[in-house]
């Protein structure tokens, strides 16, 4: 198994007042130097999924992948724009990660890569024990990249329905202290993140 990893950033952060959430700031960083260092040590190469002009990612130096199908169908566009660029350079897998979510599990690629067929989403539990998805956060099959074009054209934007239809498996991490998949929708979820930040000691 040959991962390569893609940084899930095409939303339109509407939450956030537009722009790019990935150049927000949080403990003095920018989210996507936060999300570039963990997955970094799990995988390599990684690329950034982003639409409109690449130059304002130039900075952090990765190939910027644009979704391939039009309208901004979400996220699983973007996986499917990883998956064509993964087959480009001879990886097997695609790991995701949403580059609004600071403090995903160090362990998400070795955790996700146990699973039975190639194929998983993370997961993680809320206060009441309840087992949520994270789609977003996931390991994808080269393999599987033609069945997801034809899915996203035919109009499915849903990822759990295409996952379900392929028996992907489940990753449960931890959340505690805290639920590593908190993401950043918001001003008030950046305050909450530096928050998170400072009682790490990061």
């Amino acid at each position: 198994m040959k991962v390569a990893g893609v940084i899930l950033a095409g939303g339109k952060a509407t939450r956030m007042g537009g722009g790019d959430k990935g150049l927000k700031v949080v403990g003095g960083k920018r989210l996507l130097d936060h999300v570039i260092e963990r997955l970094s040590p799990q995988c390599a190469p990684i690329a950034l999924n982003a639409n409109g002009d690449p130059a304002r990612f130039a900075e952090f130096a990765l190939p910027v992948l644009p979704d391939s199908i039009a309208d901004h169908p979400g996220p699983l566009a973007g996986v499917l724009a990883g998956l064509d660029w993964a087959a480009g350079i001879g990886a097997t897998h695609v790991v995701s990660a949403a580059a609004d979510t600071p403090f995903f599990p160090a362990d998400l690629v070795a955790r996700l890569s146990e699973q039975a067929g190639g194929f998983a989403l993370a997961a993680s539990r809320d206060a009441d024990g309840k087992l949520w998805r994270q789609p977003t956060f996931g390991l994808w099959p080269v393999a599987l990249r033609d069945d997801l074009r034809g899915a996203l054209e035919n109009g499915l934007r849903k990822i759990v329905m295409w996952t379900d239809q392929h028996n992907a498996g489940l990753a449960e991490f931890p959340a505690t202290p805290f639920d590593p998949f908190f993401n950043v929708n918001t001003p008030e979820d950046i305050a909450q993140a530096e928050a998170l930040l400072a009682e790490a000691g990061a």
